[in-house]
């Protein structure tokens, strides 16, 4: 039986130690680490590739939904909450499950099991590019969603653009961090400011330049620069 991996974050240290003693009763879960704050969190998160983290949302300095924004890579989230508030926006953002402080030993199975049936759902290895997560935010509005979902990205300043599902959200991430970050197998950079999903192009044309004019399914007419285009070609055998 493969075992679940886990990384417990909680500021409050008789939270985690609550946890930790619950876990123990379920043999297919292994702690392999915790932290006290966000930034703790992520260094441990990026160096230990949990399967599984139990978040705190309620953290000082930095929030639970700040961590997850900063990770490139989203493990499954279960959010620790003592405020209701939270736990809606839990749901929001398509958490896995969310608990409540204090943490009742039922609900506690309860989302064990749900957990399970989440992960071993999956391959035993699912480490494709395109199922990866990450975790975004817009002012109030928070979202999971897997990067073969965005379509678009384009730069404006020093921020970017994303386009997805039929939404788009505001990031700070430069158009050379997300370039860095996505798989480019599935993501080409068109120009100095945009960055596509090659699986959502309908149509190719030349234009009388020579440039190539990509039309994405979801209705954009974006041009593509003389030397990407060169790339674009060569890459695709056009």
């Amino acid at each position: 039986m493969k075992k679940i991996k886990v990384i417990i974050v909680d500021d409050e240290r008789l939270s985690r130690e609550e946890l930790k003693r619950t876990l123990q009763l379920y043999d297919d879960f292994v702690l392999i680490g915790e932290a006290e704050n966000a930034d703790e969190a992520k260094g441990l998160i990026e160096s230990e590739i949990p399967d599984l983290i139990f978040l705190d949302i309620q953290m000082p300095e930095k929030s639970g939904f700040d961590l997850l924004e900063s990770l490139d890579h989203v493990p499954a989230v279960l959010f620790v909450t003592a405020y209701d508030q939270y736990a809606v926006q839990a749901f929001e953002v398509n958490a896995l499950d969310y608990l409540m402080k204090p943490i009742r030993e039922e609900r506690f199975a309860k989302a064990i099991e749900k957990i399970r049936a989440a992960l071993r759902s999956k391959s035993s290895d699912n480490t494709a590019a395109e199922d990866r997560k990450i975790f975004i935010k817009d002012g109030e509005k928070r979202f999971f969603i897997r990067l073969d979902e965005i379509y678009l990205i384009e730069s404006l300043e020093n921020y970017t653009r994303l386009f997805f599902q039929d939404k788009k959200a505001l990031q700070r991430r430069s158009l050379r961090q997300w370039e860095e970050m996505l798989d480019e197998k599935i993501f080409f950079r068109i120009n100095r400011t945009e960055i596509i999903n090659i699986k959502y192009i309908q149509a190719i044309n030349t234009t009388d330049s020579g440039r190539l004019e990509v039309k994405l399914k979801t209705g954009e007419l974006l041009e593509v620069s003389n030397r990407q285009s060169v790339k674009f070609k060569n890459r695709n055998g056009i």
